[in-house]
C-alpha cells in the first residue's frame, strides 16, 4: 500500500486515516463502535497506541474488553468508525501480531507437549512447514525460561495445571517476538510467581520496542506498566494515564466500588443498594 494514500475499507470506501507504515500508530481508533452482529457493546472509542507503548483495558466481565481486542485482531469487524493496525486494516499484517485469547481449544484436541505449543509462536515468522533452525530453538528456549516452564518442555499440555498451561501460552506469545501483543486476561490462573514472571516478561517486551494492548481486572500491577488505561463498562468511562484514570470516582463508576489505601495495600469498599424506599447499603471490604 502506498503510504501517501488514504486507506480504503473492504467495501472501497475511504476510512479517513493515513496509512503510513512508518509513522502511523500501531493501533488507531476513531469514533469506533464494537460489538457482535448489530449489537453495539462499546461506542465512541478513540485512542492511539504507538511503538513501545502499552494500554490496559480494565472493566468487569461483559464490559467490552474482549470485544475490542477481537476487533483489533480482526476476529470481529468494526460496527462503525475507524480502526487501523500498523496504519492498515486489522488483519492485514498478522505476522506482526501475537494474540492471546481466553480460550485455547486446540491445545486439548491435539496431543501436544508444552514445547510444541511454544514453538507455534514461531510459525508466523516462517510458516507451518519450514524447518526451525537454531535461532528459533533459542527463542523458544528463552521464552520458556522467561515463564519458568523450561523443565516442563516434554510434558503433555493436558497434564499441566491451569496456571502452567497459561504460562505455556504466554511463552508462545513471547516466542512470536511480535511488534504488537494483544492479551486477553493474561494473568488468569497464574499464581504469584507466575504473575511476577509475566510482569518481568512484559517489561522486557516493551523495552524491545513492542506495543501491548491488555485486558485485565487488575488495577495495580499491570496498569503500572502502561502508558494509558481505558476503563470500560459497555462504554468508555475514562481514558488517560494510570494516575489520571484510576481514581475513586472512575473506579466507582466502572465497578461500583470505592478504593482506598496506600500504594502497597489497596482496600475495596463495595456498596450494595437495597430495593426499599430508603437506600440501604451492605458494605463489604476486600483487599486487592
Amino acid at each position: 500500500m502506498d503510504s501517501n494514500k488514504e486507506a480504503t475499507s473492504p467495501q472501497g470506501k475511504t476510512e479517513g486515516f493515513i496509512a503510513s507504515r512508518d509513522s502511523a500508530p500501531y493501533v488507531l481508533a476513531r469514533n469506533l463502535k464494537v460489538g457482535y452482529n448489530s449489537e453495539v457493546i462499546v461506542a465512541d472509542i478513540n485512542f492511539e497506541l504507538r511503538q513501545g507503548e502499552a494500554i490496559a483495558l480494565i472493566g468487569t466481565n461483559g464490559s467490552g474488553k474482549s470485544t475490542l481486542l477481537k476487533t483489533i485482531v480482526a476476529l470481529l469487524p468494526p460496527l462503525r468508525g475507524e480502526v487501523a493496525v500498523f496504519g492498515m486494516h486489522p488483519g492485514s499484517n498478522p505476522r506482526r501480531i501475537a494474540y492471546l485469547g481466553q480460550f485455547h481449544a486446540s491445545g486439548f484436541v491435539l496431543p501436544l507437549r508444552a514445547v510444541d505449543v511454544v514453538r507455534m509462536g514461531r510459525f508466523p515468522s516462517h510458516g507451518l512447514w519450514r524447518r526451525m533452525g537454531r535461532e528459533d530453538d533459542e527463542i523458544v528456549t528463552s521464552a520458556m525460561h522467561a515463564m519458568g516452564i523450561e523443565k516442563l518442555a516434554e510434558s503433555p499440555l493436558r497434564s499441566l495445571s491451569g496456571g502452567q498451561q497459561q504460562r505455556t501460552y504466554l511463552a508462545q506469545v513471547l516466542a512470536h517476538q511480535a511488534d504488537l501483543l494483544v492479551l486477553d486476561e493474561p494473568t488468569a490462573g497464574l499464581d504469584a510467581g507466575g504473575r511476577e514472571l509475566y510482569l518481568q516478561a512484559i517489561s522486557g517486551e516493551l523495552r524491545r520496542g513492542a506495543s501491548i494492548v491488555m485486558a485485565t481486572h487488575d488495577i495495580q500491577e499491570e496498569p503500572a506498566l502502561c502508558d494509558q488505561v481505558m476503563l470500560l463498562a459497555r462504554r468508555v468511562v475514562a481514558l488517560g494515564t494510570p494516575q489520571q484514570v484510576l481514581t475513586h470516582d472512575t473506579l466507582l463508576e466502572t465497578f461500583g466500588i470505592v478504593v482506598f489505601g496506600d500504594q502497597k495495600h489497596v482496600h475495596v469498599l463495595e456498596a450494595t443498594h437495597g430495593h426499599n424506599d430508603k437506600e440501604q447499603s451492605d458494605r463489604r471490604q476486600t483487599r486487592l
